[in-house]
């Protein structure tokens, strides 16, 4: 897409909120409940997409996708009514007589730029949270998946306000054109890398910024945890979508006493879930390209495997994988591994599991599988996260009352639910008050009976 078609979509957009259109609750609720039936009347086109793109199941991509989108559209409709009330507040003697109250207004145009990983969810979700807060917004759906990115393009426009909405397509050169215009909000989805050239972007306009990053999501396991329970749990956060998912549990910190248990029986899940050979399975995806399969056949050269480890790169497929002990400085334990290879690492004591995360980079989630309550204080007492999860996996986004977020390294902002609406509004201070009662306190000339009358009435 060239220069000028992005300008002039912008300036289409910023026209459509300038005239007020997408300030009223029908117009909003008319544009989710326009997501919601997108995503039902056009499922099998999407999961077909995603299929291509990612080799996921019809079930996958319902679940994880477009059901997604729907419940959290739904969730909004239900609630917008609420999000935009007024909330009053008090207003001090000072100001009195007056009345005080916090009124939610929309930003503007935003930019919502999204990963390959979950290519539909994650440009649709944070819409929600844009279209209930009032806005105008640009999708600009991930390159990666080519197929997916498509029938956004094509099947949106048929539903939203196509004067309030566009999906932008294309790869680096669009991103960083549409980078270069001023936009009231981004959020963006994806690696740091990229999030310190969209905040430096941003920065030229003072744009303000969501960053949804990623990270080395820990999952820690107490030898009082059921063992079996949690290996079930793990086996499916780590292993949904090839583990292309920015929450999936990355590494596993298990106590001595349980951990040939724990890895006997995340191994047998695995094959129960796909298998013998999970490349024959119908509900194992593969790796979005070429490329990023290539990474995993590195990431595993030298490692002790002891499930998995074929790697096919002109097929995208790479076999679920537990890696026993890496070293603490290899590739495994240093990034983000981004997909189905489970590194197992033993520890004597959980205190040293907790020192272990501790010293590292605060993660996008936080995964903790024990009966132990001492343990459970502990763990959230000491360590920091975007979200903690306690004996499960991944669960936590099916909820839209808990925010969806990062901290540090794994992101900045939150969204989903009232946290969507909150972020692409502008929680705008009101205080009115009226012409009587003007009292003289705070007028010059300042006086030391004035000052003491001030401190009464502050």
């Amino acid at each position: 897409m060239s220069s000028s078609t992005i300008t002039t979509t912008l300036a289409r957009l910023r026209q459509t909120f300038d005239s007020g259109k997408t300030r009223p609750i029908e117009w909003r609720l008319k544009q989710l409940e326009e997501i919601e039936r997108a995503m039902r009347e056009h499922e099998s086109d999407f999961a077909d997409a995603l299929h291509k793109d990612l080799g996921k199941c019809r079930f996958e991509s319902v679940m994880t996708e477009m059901s997604f989108v729907e419940e959290e559209a739904k969730y909004a409709r239900k609630h917008l009514r609420n999000w935009m009330k007024p909330t009053r507040v008090r207003t001090p003697m000072m100001a009195q007589p007056g009345r005080s109250y916090i009124e939610p207004e929309p930003k503007g145009v935003v930019l919502i730029i999204a990963p390959w990983n979950y290519p539909l969810s994650m440009v649709c979700a944070p819409l929600v949270g844009a279209v209930a807060a009032g806005n105008c917004a640009i999708m600009k759906p991930s390159e990666i998946t080519s197929h997916t990115s498509a029938a956004l393009a094509a099947i949106l426009p048929r539903y939203l306000d196509p004067d309030a909405f566009a999906v932008i397509e294309g790869g680096v050169p669009e991103t960083t054109e549409l980078l270069e215009q001023q936009f009231d909000h981004i959020l963006y989805t994806g690696n740091e890398r990229v999030a310190r050239i969209v905040m430096t972007a941003a920065a030229k306009h003072l744009t303000p910024v969501t960053l949804e990053l990623g990270g080395k999501s820990p999952c820690l396991i107490d030898k009082s945890a059921d063992i079996e329970v949690a290996a079930s749990r793990i086996a499916w956060g780590k292993f949904i979508n090839a583990g292309q998912t920015c929450v999936a549990p990355d590494h596993v910190l298990v106590h001595r006493d349980v951990a040939t248990q724990f890895v006997e029986a995340i191994t047998r899940r695995i094959k129960d879930f796909y298998g013998e050979d999970a490349e024959q399975s119908p509900d194992y995806p593969r790796i979005a390209s070429e490329r990023h399969t290539a990474r995993f056949a590195d990431l595993l050269k030298g490692q002790k495997i002891h499930h998995g480890g074929r790697v096919d790169v002109a097929k995208r497929f790479v076999e679920p994988t537990i890696v026993l002990d890496p070293p603490k400085d290899c590739g495994l334990m240093t990034e983000e591994i981004f997909g189905p290879v489970l590194p197992v690492i033993t520890v004597d004591e959980m205190h040293h599991a907790i020192k272990f995360v501790a010293d590292r980079p605060k993660p996008l989630a936080l995964y903790l599988f024990t009966k132990s309550k001492v343990l459970e204080d502990a763990v959230l007492n000491r360590l920091s996260a975007g979200s903690v999860c306690i004996n499960d996996a991944v669960i936590f986004m099916v909820s839209p009352e808990l925010p969806f977020g990062g901290v540090g390294n794994s992101g900045m902002g939150r969204y989903t639910g009232w946290y969507g609406f909150e972020t692409f509004s502008h929680m705008r201070p009101v205080m009115k008050r009226g012409f009587r009662l003007d009292a003289p306190i705070r007028y010059p000339p300042y006086t030391e009976k004035k000052a003491k009358l001030m401190k009464l009435v502050r």
